[in-house]
C-alpha cells in the first residue's frame, strides 16, 4: 500500500510539472499565436482587435504570467485547451479529438502487433540461441533496426504504393469518403492503414527481438533456470515460467513507453504517408505556431506516457514479487 501512495504522489508531481512546462514552454517563446495571426492579415486588424485575440489565445500581454498561469489551470480544470490557431476558431480539444482515433488505431495496434511478435521471437531464438532459427533471424532483424525509418516507409512507399500500386499513396481514406461508420469507408481507411502499419511493424519488432534475446539469455545462467530443469520440468514451462518471465520486465518498461509515446503518433511515418493522424497534425501545428494546440498535444502526450508507466509499475509487482 505504501509503495502505491509513493508512486501515485511521483505520477501526480509529474504531471504537474508537465502541465507547468507545457504552460511556459510556448510563452518563453517569441510572438505569440495573436502577433502572428495579425501578420497573416497584414496589420488589418485594429489594436483592440488584437487584445480580443491575446485573450482569447489565453497569452495577453496585459496580465502577468502568474495570472495567465492560474487562469490556464482553471481552463484545464474545465477540460479547456485553449482554441486552434491554425484551425481558428475551433477549440483544441475538437481538433485532437478528430485526430487521435486515427493515430490510435494505425500505431496502437502496430505496435501490440510488433511488440507480441519481437518477444515473442526473441524468446524462441534465446532458447534455440546458436540454433538455425537465431543464425538466420539475429542478424537479419540487426540489419533491418539500422535502416534509417523514414527511408524504409520511402522504400515501401515507392515500391508497394506507386510501382506495384498496391495501397493508396497518401491519405488515411479515399477522396470522396464522408469519415463514419460504413462499410465503404472502414474498408478504405483499413486499406490506407496497411503500408504505414508495416512499416511500423517491421522498424520497431526488430528493437523488441533483440532486447528480449540479450535479456533472456543473461536469464538462462541464472540458478533458478538451472534449478528448474534439474528437478525434471518441461522445456516449455521452464522458457515462459522461469526464463521469459523475468527477462521480458525491460521490454514491459520499453512497452509502456511506447504505448503512451502512440499518443504522439508515428511522426514519420503520418508524415510520409500524409496519414491524418496527431504527429501530422502536430507537425502542421508548429509549421503555423499553433501554440494552444501545440500546448495541447504535448499536455495529452504527457498524460499518455505518464499512465502508461504508472500501469508498468502495478504490473512489475505482478511480475516482479521483489518490487514488492
Amino acid at each position: 500500500m505504501r509503495h502505491l501512495l509513493r508512486r501515485i504522489g511521483f505520477y501526480l508531481v509529474a504531471f504537474w510539472a508537465s502541465i507547468t512546462l507545457t504552460f511556459l514552454i510556448p510563452r518563453l517563446a517569441p510572438g505569440n499565436p495573436a502577433q502572428a495571426l495579425m501578420a497573416r492579415f497584414a496589420g488589418r486588424l485594429r489594436p483592440e482587435e488584437l487584445k480580443a485575440l491575446e485573450i482569447e489565445f489565453g497569452v495577453s500581454t496585459h496580465q502577468s504570467l502568474w495570472q495567465q498561469y492560474i487562469q490556464y489551470l482553471g481552463q484545464l480544470l474545465h477540460g479547456n485547451l485553449g482554441t486552434s490557431f491554425s484551425y481558428f476558431p475551433t477549440p483544441v480539444a475538437t481538433v485532437i479529438g478528430q485526430q487521435l482515433p486515427w493515430t490510435l488505431v494505425l500505431a496502437g495496434v502496430s505496435v501490440v502487433i510488433s511488440f507480441t511478435l519481437g518477444t515473442l521471437l526473441g524468446i524462441v531464438v534465446a532458447w534455440r540461441r546458436g540454433g538455425l532459427l537465431d543464425s538466420i533471424l539475429t542478424p537479419l532483424f540487426i540489419f533491418v533496426s539500422a535502416i534509417p525509418y523514414f527511408w524504409l516507409a520511402l522504400i515501401l512507399l515507392y515500391v508497394l504504393a506507386y510501382k506495384l500500386n498496391w495501397f493508396p499513396t497518401f491519405g488515411g481514406y479515399s477522396i470522396g469518403l464522408t469519415p463514419g461508420w460504413n462499410i465503404d469507408f472502414i474498408l478504405s481507411a483499413a486499406q490506407h492503414a496497411i503500408l504505414p502499419a508495416i512499416t511500423i511493424v517491421i522498424t520497431s519488432a526488430a528493437g523488441w527481438l533483440l532486447g528480449m534475446r540479450n535479456a533472456m539469455i543473461t536469464t538462462l545462467a541464472e540458478d533458478y533456470v538451472l534449478m528448474a530443469e534439474a528437478k525434471g520440468l518441461s522445456q516449455g514451462r521452464v522458457m515462459m515460467s522461469y526464463a521469459a518471465r523475468n527477462a521480458i520486465l525491460p521490454n514491459v518498461t520499453g512497452f509502456a513507453m511506447a504505448i503512451g509515446f502512440v499518443v504522439a503518433g508515428q511522426l514519420l511515418t503520418e508524415i510520409v504517408f500524409s496519414y491524418p493522424g496527431i504527429g501530422f497534425g502536430l507537425l502542421q501545428a508548429i509549421q503555423n505556431s499553433d501554440y494552444p494546440l501545440i500546448s495541447g498535444v504535448f499536455l495529452i502526450i504527457a498524460f499518455a506516457v505518464l499512465g502508461a508507466n504508472f500501469i508498468v509499475d502495478m504490473l512489475y509487482g505482478v511480475l516482479d514479487p521483489r518490487v514488492r
